[in-house]
């Protein structure tokens, strides 16, 4: 065999490998074995390989135009619960799903969360910076899905504090700000795009995804994982919106040799993306992924304990009921 025909084979295996990462999943509706749903909420299951890797992953589909369902975030303060505890105490739901990062420390969000229109939960204040820049502070805006009373959705960039009586937000993604600050100010010339964001509810996880029906984890800008550990595999919780008000909520298996590989965050967004989102941000994953339908588990905690207690979830209900015991 000559070098030519190496070359070729080589390119080809190649070829081969870069398909697999990309090859569309066949998913199966698979709402029927979740009990009573809606006909605006749909369940379906795939568990084709991703890159030759074993696979297990769910999503649903939201119709938010369905006036009879009910969103929300329910959150906790200092303490967390498993998403079964949630859904127990917010009258057996439809759907609970993790959403925002947390703490173990203090059992606390460590992003924005809106809950009926008030803010409750904070991002986490400027990083300061280490070595001879000591007496430096990053600052970041991190990314949060929120809606607003018409059910208009969106994934922004936000900025809140404690002092303000809502968030800010930016469409577009912020190069970090370092400055002597702990504080950054909203008259810094970096913040101009920054306008009031009035939503019923929110919260925020991050990076970014999807933007503008293009694939662009914004990682860099948000500082949520260092290095390369966006190619890291795990369980993981996403959440998007298509261009016709469907909400998308992705949640892939995990940390299981031979059963499920989880995914990278390039994954993700390519999934996210074949699903036709328009925005599409990350969640907490890992032993925090968690997507209950009427619940029912759908992927398998990978906690050797089961499900993680986490302080914040988004709870999706017959909006004609009062939910939260």
């Amino acid at each position: 065999m000559n070098k030519t025909s190496i070359t070729i084979i080589v390119a080809v295996v190649c070829l081969l490998n870069t398909l697999s990462v990309h090859a569309q999943l066949n998913w199966t509706n698979v709402s029927d074995q979740y009990g009573f749903l809606p006909v605006s909420v749909s369940v379906f299951k795939t568990q084709d390989k991703i890159d030759g890797r074993p696979n297990i992953a769910f999503y649903v589909e939201i119709d938010t135009r369905d006036k009879n369902l009910g969103f929300e975030v329910d959150t906790t303060l200092y303490r967390r619960l498993t998403p079964q505890q949630f859904y127990d105490r917010n009258a057996a739901p439809y759907i609970v799903m993790n959403c925002s990062f947390f703490e173990f420390k203090l059992n606390r969000n460590v992003n924005l969360i809106v809950q009926d229109g008030k803010m409750v939960a904070f991002d986490t204040p400027a990083v300061s910076r280490k070595g001879k820049d000591t007496l430096t502070f990053m600052h970041t805006l991190g990314s949060t899905f929120g809606m607003n009373k018409k059910r208009e959705m969106d994934i922004v960039y936000n900025f809140n504090d404690s002092s303000f009586k809502f968030p800010f937000f930016q469409s577009e993604p912020l190069k970090p700000v370092i400055d002597s600050f702990q504080s950054i100010n909203l008259r810094n010339p970096a913040l101009n795009a920054l306008k009031p964001w009035k939503v019923d509810w929110a919260f925020g996880g991050g990076p970014v995804l999807i933007l503008n029906n293009q694939i662009r984890i914004t990682n860099n800008e948000e500082r949520k994982f260092a290095g390369k550990a966006i190619n890291d595999l795990h369980p993981r919780t996403a959440i998007g919106f298509t261009a016709d008000n469907k909400m998308i909520l992705l949640v892939v298996q995990g940390r299981m040799p031979g059963i499920a590989g989880g995914a990278s965050l390039n994954d993700l967004a390519e999934i996210m993306l074949k699903l036709n989102c328009v925005k599409a941000m990350n969640l907490d994953g890992g032993g925090s992924s968690t997507l209950l339908v009427n619940g029912k588990e759908t992927i398998k905690p990978s906690d050797s304990g089961g499900q993680r207690p986490v302080p914040a979830v988004l709870v999706i209900g017959d909006g004609t009921k009062k939910r939260r015991m």
